[in-house]
């Protein structure tokens, strides 16, 4: 008989203040990408070439819309992208919430 009663609990792969704010986060990436024209042409000129497939890259800097963009651009590029914020005062919630709905 298999018992249950010690499995490990699933829980969410993130910790994010509020979910609620994904939407507002994803309209903000997506202005900040129309500010971003450097970035976007990379990720435009390599996402066929997946140049970081298979990289696995690890980020603990301040979660912002912006940092929202790269870590989304080197998804595109191939990259398994793990991130922490490194400051809980300096954190943009909707940014944070945006990636984790996102995946």
């Amino acid at each position: 008989m298999t018992s249950t009663a010690n499995a490990p609990e699933l829980r969410a792969d993130y910790k994010v203040a509020d979910m609620s704010l994904a939407d507002w986060g994803r309209r903000e990436i997506e202005i900040a990408e129309t500010e971003m024209p450097a970035l976007m042409a990379i990720r435009e000129k390599y996402r066929a070439l997946q140049p970081l497939k298979g990289a696995k890259i690890l980020g603990c800097i301040h979660m912002t819309i912006q940092t929202a963009v790269l870590i989304e651009t080197l998804e595109a590029l191939g990259a398994e992208v793990r991130w922490s914020s490194c400051n809980i005062f300096s954190t943009q919630d909707h940014a944070a919430a945006a990636i984790a709905r996102s995946g």
